[in-house]
């Protein structure tokens, strides 16, 4: 083996951990697939007998291109129109897929990657670095351009916000499902009562339908508000097939042979938290699902 064979063979053994670091950063497979692909065209221009760390150096240079499009994302964003939901993972709903064990551990949910998203860059790449991958303040500092200890402050407030907002879901997979089920069923047949049953009093629900039409993304809290917008499901329960949605119970609506829309749940203590719907046709597209899988 030479020492190209050898290095590519390096790499691929690094590339589950740099894309889940990835994605952790950034919630979107295409740009996690991206900042990986980056760090093997550098990796491929350099002397590896000069690097004393490899996967180290690696996992360096993907948060540094993370950083930069976490950047570059910030300063082209105007004003919202909506609820963004990030690249959501979909699984059967008999199992996860062994390649997305490496992106969905520690519990990587739709609800933390939401929060995750109201960070500032500087503070999400210090809380997952750190926190979700136990990287050194040292060498986070050298990737945000500040002293170890700011770097830990920026953590700490991650951390805090995280904290409280992105509470994680109960473990009983088969528990979710039962709530998630119930609630298509009582929405099935238009069972107010049965929906607030089921919906924490401060719900959430976030639906990103993209950039068209434009305002359509929005958001809604509260069991009554929720559950009102819930009988309108009704109509989709056809279409609706039973997924794992970032390891947690989820649905998928699919028409025409291809996936609508998304639903992820969060379910705590028995009742439904958090509700994220992902609709945007575009990005759908590039999740690469079919109704077959």
């Amino acid at each position: 083996m030479d020492e190209a064979q050898w290095l590519a063979q390096r790499f691929e053994q690094d590339r589950a951990h740099l894309r889940a670091v990835a994605y952790r950063l950034l919630g979107s497979l295409s740009e996690a697939d991206d900042a990986v692909q980056e760090a093997w065209l550098r990796l491929s221009r350099r002397d590896a007998s000069e690097i004393e760390n490899l996967a180290g150096w690696l996992t360096t240079v993907v948060a540094r291109v993370s950083l930069n499009i976490l950047r570059a994302r910030k300063s082209r964003r105007e004003e919202p129109v909506g609820p963004h939901v990030p690249d959501p993972i979909i699984d059967r709903a008999d199992g996860t897929d062994p390649e997305h064990e490496a992106l969905l551990a520690d519990s990587v949910g739709l609800a933390l990657l939401v929060v995750l998203e109201t960070l500032t860059p500087a503070e999400r790449l210090a809380f997952v670095l750190h926190d979700m991958f136990s990287v050194p303040f040292a060498q986070i500092a050298s990737i945000v351009d500040r002293s170890p200890e700011a770097t830990r402050q920026l953590a700490s407030r991650a951390r805090r916000r995280v904290r409280a907002t992105a509470a994680a879901p109960d473990p009983d997979l088969a528990r979710q499902r039962q709530v998630v089920d119930a609630f298509f069923a009582a929405s099935r047949e238009g069972d107010f009562d049965a929906l607030l049953a089921l919906l924490d009093p401060d719900v959430v629900v976030r639906a990103d339908y993209g950039a068209t039409p434009v305002g359509a993304s929005r958001q809604a809290r509260g069991a009554h508000t929720v559950a009102e917008q819930a009988l309108s499901f009704s109509r989709l329960i056809p279409y609706a097939r039973p997924a794992l949605v970032n390891g947690t119970a989820g649905v998928v609506i699919v028409r025409g042979g291809q996936p609508f829309t998304i639903l992820g749940f969060t379910v705590r203590h028995g009742k439904i938290t958090e509700i994220d719907i992902l609709a945007d046709p575009a990005r759908l597209r590039q999740l690469g699902l079919k109704a077959s899988d």
